[in-house]
């Protein structure tokens, strides 16, 4: 038999020996846990507030809802606007407030209790509502006629759905901050609301008393933002101390 040459015989000999290379670890696929920022209760403040109305009170604007006659009937002595809604103790209703600036490069945890926007007597209700992103949106059907919300968000994926009588609430979330998002009805054209959405549960929105209150603020310095549906804007510069409790004063006037 012939003998193969030392060199070949060599190279069949480690090709036949060695062992498999071992598999490289595959990469975790799953997006890494958020960290969520934990507020110090030791020595969070609290901003309060109050959002006043000065001038002449907007005349009572009544709204024709003849079109659809079951509408007609819960409204017999008529429906009127609430974009602007003065309160007897001369302050405004409807007032979305929030933090604006401050909070940069810290990540809060969505609640899981729902926020809930009802149409009830062909109207949304609340008129004005705030959300943290992530947390859950329902919208619930109280008439027994068909509506349709249609938020049209601009940064958020819009949305438009209808809704019968009896159904089961409609469960939505917005991802991103978005102030503020108007809210339709496709089928009740008098149908208005508004949603703000933000990155962390520092808003609130002004009722009865037109005051407001956010709790809970780590110290530091922040922009305060104030929105309402007709009058705009307004910012203010506020320092929360530690345990600290600051008070903002906010004017809008009539025309």
């Amino acid at each position: 038999m012939r003998k193969l040459p030392i060199w070949i015989a060599a190279a069949l000999l480690a090709g036949c020996s060695s062992a498999p290379k071992p598999e490289a670890p595959k990469a975790d696929a799953r997006p890494a846990a958020p960290v969520y920022f934990k507020v110090d209760s030791a020595t969070a403040g609290t901003v309060t507030g109050k959002i006043s109305f000065t001038g002449r009170k907007p005349a009572k604007k009544k709204i024709d809802v003849s079109e659809d006659p079951q509408c007609a009937k819960m409204h017999a002595g008529g429906l009127y606007d609430e974009a602007v809604v003065v309160n007897p103790n001369g302050t405004l209703s409807n007032v979305f407030v929030y933090i604006k600036q401050g909070l940069e490069g810290k990540t809060f945890e969505p609640p899981t209790e729902p926020v809930t926007i009802d149409q009830s007597g062909c109207w949304f209700r609340p008129r004005v509502i705030g959300i943290q992103t992530g947390q859950p949106l329902n919208v619930t059907n109280s008439d027994p006629v068909t509506h349709n919300i249609h938020p049209l968000a601009e940064i958020n994926r819009a949305w438009n759905q209808s809704q019968e009588p009896g159904s089961e609430p409609l469960k939505r979330r917005f991802k991103e901050r978005e102030v503020m998002i108007r809210v339709k009805c496709n089928i009740h054209s008098w149908m208005r609301a508004w949603i703000g959405a933000v990155e962390h549960p520092y808003f609130a929105v002004t009722g009865a008393d037109g005051t407001f209150e956010l709790k809970n603020v780590p110290p530091g310095d922040y922009m305060i933002e104030v929105w309402h549906e007709q009058y705009g804007k307004q910012e203010q510069k506020v320092t929360v101390k530690p345990s600290g409790r600051e008070e903002l004063a906010f004017t809008f006037k009539g025309e």
